[in-house]
């Protein structure tokens, strides 16, 4: 089995004007800081960011929204984040706000290659608006499709040669959501093991799902 490891230049190379960069953590924590370097060094532009949030104004994700490089937002909330609020209002960034627990379903779709999920968040409100609408035993549900994206930002406590991951404490909110929901995941981890390391009952995101692991 060869080794998943890469140069920072090899994951520079990956991001294009116009992407779908879905990117895990959530509020500042548990966000993989250096791959957003490395979206920032490829110069790529109009992206669309898929996540929980866009942090705090220039810090962590909230440093792609900063640099100009985005152009869409999907995310549960804005609000941390005063830069983007006004980029929002002054209509130079187009954003879809996403309940939480809706966001979170919705990857997992794209993740299991699913189609979407079938909701009552937000029926009956104008949230349902364009929407399809599935009647399920005589129920009316919303139709909210899958969410993926060109490349996923992913930060693990650990990682093995082959992309077997490990997550601690808010790593794990949206990060094993994200691992899923790209199709290509990068991976920044806290620390690089042997293949022999990690417990196979330890393992949160199977290898089989990570493309590229950052090198130190």
């Amino acid at each position: 089995m060869s080794s998943k490891l890469r140069t920072k230049d090899e994951i520079v190379a990956l991001f294009a004007d116009g992407q779908t960069i879905v990117v895990g953590g959530f509020a500042n924590h548990g966000v993989p800081d250096a791959l957003i370097d490395c979206v920032l060094d490829s110069g790529a532009r109009h992206l669309t960011l898929l996540s929980n949030d866009t942090g705090d104004a220039d810090l962590t994700i909230g440093r792609l929204v900063h640099a100009g490089r985005v152009d869409k937002v999907v995310a549960s909330h804005i609000g941390m984040n005063t830069e983007t609020v006004a980029l929002v209002a002054s209509g130079k960034i187009e954003v879809t706000l996403v309940p939480q627990g809706s966001l979170a379903e919705r990857m997992r779709c794209g993740g299991a290659g699913l189609g979407g999920v079938l909701t009552k968040t937000g029926l009956g409100t104008v949230a349902e608006k364009g929407k399809t609408i599935v009647e399920v035993d005589g129920e009316r549900w919303l139709l909210e499709p899958a969410l993926r994206g060109d490349v996923g930002l992913v930060r693990a406590r650990s990682a093995d040669p082959i992309g077997n991951l490990t997550y601690r404490g808010t790593c794990r909110n949206f990060n094993p959501l994200v691992a899923r929901a790209a199709a290509v995941t990068v991976v920044e981890a806290d620390m690089l093991v042997e293949l022999d390391e990690i417990e196979g009952d330890s393992v949160v995101t199977p290898g089989v799902y990570v493309d590229m692991i950052l090198a130190k």
